[in-house]
Formats: C-alpha cells, structure tokens, sequence
C-alpha cells in the first residue's frame, strides 16, 4: 500500500519534483508493470518501494511493515529478507561462478555452507540453469546471466521481486525468455512482481500496467487521457 507518496531532490538550488502525491495499491501475488517516458519517475518510485530510498512525505506498507518508520538498519534487514532485486545490467561478479553469484545474498543469514548451496541450487533449478552452476558470467550468454541475477533475487524467498528494465540489455528471443520466466514465478510461486520497463512488449507480459509521467500516475499515457 502507497499512499500520498513524494519524492523531491535538490540540484544545486533547485528543487526538483520527481514524484507527487502517488497512492497505489499492489494486490500480493500481483505483476505491475510500471511505463512512463525518461525522466518520470518509475525507478525512483521502485526504489522507495523497495526501500533503497526514502520519501518525503507519504506511506509506503508492505506485508504490513511501513517501511518509511524503519531506521536504517531495520531497512537494510528488511530489504534484505524481503526484496528481490533485478537489474538491466545483471551486476554479477565476474570471478564467481553462477552458484556462487547466487548465494551471496546469503552470506547475511544463519545458513552454514551446505544450507547456502542448497538453496542456490533450489533457485537455480526455478530459473531452468542447474547445467550451468561452475560457468563464469563471461561463460554465459546474456540471457543465462539473466537467469543467474533473477536466480539471486528469489534466493531469500523475497516477498516482492523489483525489476528495473530486466530486459533492456538483452535480444528480442533472450527478453522473451526472461520475461516468461518472470510470469512463471509470478504464477508458480505468488511472487509479486514490480517491473519497471519502456517496452510495450514487455509490459503486455505483466497482469496490470500504470504509467507515470512527470512524477504522476495514470491508468493509461497522457496521451491518452
């Protein structure tokens, strides 16, 4: 639940308004695409829902937590145990393999070694790549490291995967293959699925698709209003 939620940032001695006063309501097990032009807020509202930022003013309540009366350490173990996160550029770590870049959201847990490995190889077997555990991401295609980075984002059992662009970087067929993907976790396993993205095409693949422009939310493009 969001509500009344503002989001400002100072350049120089201007104050900038990137987000005003947006309420929304994300149903769990929902797949929200979030479409707008450059510059209209979509990854600094998945931000602060993911609660990498903080508002100016608002609410933001998820699972029943409002994160925006966290301290910082509370948020950063909220955000640990709670968020996914998938990125446009994958930011594996080169000199790990692909199990090894999906256990690292783990090393912050109680789990011993074997309870790391079996987990990864649990989030890898989701994504369809345990035939490639011991590959480098310089071994994979685009695609695969995809798979390895979204494997990483379900690897705490998040309640809430956010994706900013997951398929910007990536080919027509590999973007395809990974947004399928993204729609059979969100069916198979009821995670809630926030994407941000410029394509159409990707957006169809989501359940429900708002649009911001000039840090307001819309049912459908200004354009069109």
């Amino acid at each position: 639940m969001i509500r009344d939620l503002s989001k400002s940032y100072r350049r120089g001695d201007q104050e900038i308004s990137v987000l005003r006063n947006i309420s929304l309501d994300v149903q769990y097990g929902e797949f929200l695409a979030l479409m707008g032009p450059s510059g209209s807020g979509k990854t600094t509202l998945l931000n602060l829902i993911a609660g990498i930022d903080r508002p100016d003013d608002g609410v933001v309540k998820i699972a029943g937590v409002d994160i925006t009366e966290l301290g910082e350490s509370e948020l950063s173990h909220w955000r640990s145990t709670h968020v996914g996160f998938i990125f446009q550029f994958y930011n594996l770590i080169p000199v790990l393999s692909a199990l090894e870049n999906v256990q690292l959201p783990l090393l912050l847990t109680s789990l011993g070694y074997r309870g790391r490995r079996d987990h990864a190889m649990a989030a890898l077997e989701a994504v369809g790549l345990t035939d490639r555990i011991d590959h480098y991401p310089s071994q994979l295609s685009g695609g695969q490291q995809q798979r390895v980075a979204i494997a990483r984002a379900l690897v705490t059992d998040p309640v809430i995967l956010v994706a900013d662009e997951p398929t910007g970087d990536l080919d027509k067929n590999s973007a395809t293959d990974v947004l399928n993907l993204l729609g059979e976790l969100n069916d198979a396993f009821q995670k809630t699925v926030i994407m941000v993205t410029h394509d159409p095409r990707a957006a169809k693949k989501s359940k429900k698709i708002l649009f911001l422009d000039k840090g307001v939310l819309a049912d459908s493009p200004k354009d069109e209003l």
